[in-house]
C-alpha cells in the first residue's frame, strides 16, 4: 500500500504540469512515479534535467542495463517493472535473457558487461570503488567522461529507486519479481 497520497491532475502543482503533460504524451498516461515527484516541482524539474542530459550518453542498451542493475540492487519493484517494460519494448529492445543478465549485474555484450558490473559496484559500495575497478572500465575502452556518465546514470536511477521505495509507489507497468529469473 502506498505511503503517500498520489495527487490527482487537479492537485498537482502548476509548476509540474508541463512536465507531467510531456510524460503523458510519451507514455499515453502519467506514471505514478512522476505524479508523486510532481509534488515538488523543483525535484521533478531537477530529475528531468538530469535525465534529459544523460539520455544521449553511452548507448541505449547500456543505459537500460545500468537502470536494471541499479534497480535490482536497490530492490525497487516499481523501477524494475518500468525499466523491464521499457527495455523490452524500445526500438533497440533488450531480450528477456539480456534483461535478466543485466539485473544480475552482467551482460552478453563484453563492453556493456563492464559498465553494468561497474554500476552495480558503485551502488553496492556507495561509490567506494577501487583503483582496480576503474582500471577495468578504462581498459575496456571507456573514457573518464564515460566513467562520470556511468556514475551519473547510476545516481539518476538511485534517486527514483529511493522515491519509489520510500513511498511504495503502486506499479503501473507490467509487474516483475524482485529476484530475476535465471538466464
Amino acid at each position: 500500500m502506498t505511503r503517500i497520497a498520489i495527487p490527482s491532475c487537479d492537485e498537482t502543482p502548476i509548476g509540474s504540469k508541463p512536465i507531467l503533460d510531456a510524460f503523458d504524451r510519451q507514455f499515453g498516461f502519467t506514471p505514478n512515479q512522476f505524479t508523486i515527484m510532481s509534488l515538488s516541482p523543483d525535484a521533478l524539474t531537477g530529475w528531468t534535467g538530469l535525465q534529459g542530459a544523460l539520455s544521449n550518453t553511452l548507448d541505449s542498451k547500456t543505459r537500460d542495463g545500468i537502470a536494471l542493475v541499479v534497480s535490482q540492487v536497490n530492490s525497487c519493484r516499481y523501477c524494475l517493472s518500468a525499466h523491464t517494460f521499457l527495455a523490452a519494448n524500445a526500438a533497440e529492445n533488450l531480450s528477456l535473457e539480456e534483461i535478466s543478465l543485466n539485473r544480475m549485474g552482467t551482460s552478453r555484450d563484453s563492453k556493456r558487461d563492464v559498465a553494468v558490473r561497474f554500476a552495480k559496484k558503485i551502488i553496492e559500495t556507495r561509490g567506494k570503488v577501487t583503483e582496480f575497478d576503474l582500471d577495468v572500465v578504462r581498459q575496456t575502452g571507456f573514457t573518464d567522461a564515460n566513467l562520470v556518465e556511468i556514475i551519473a546514470l547510476s545516481v539518476q536511477f538511485l534517486f527514483t529507486n529511493f522515491i519509489n521505495n520510500v513511498f511504495d509507489t503502486p506499479v503501473d507497468f507490467p509487474k516483475v519479481f524482485l529476484a530475476p529469473k535465471s538466464a
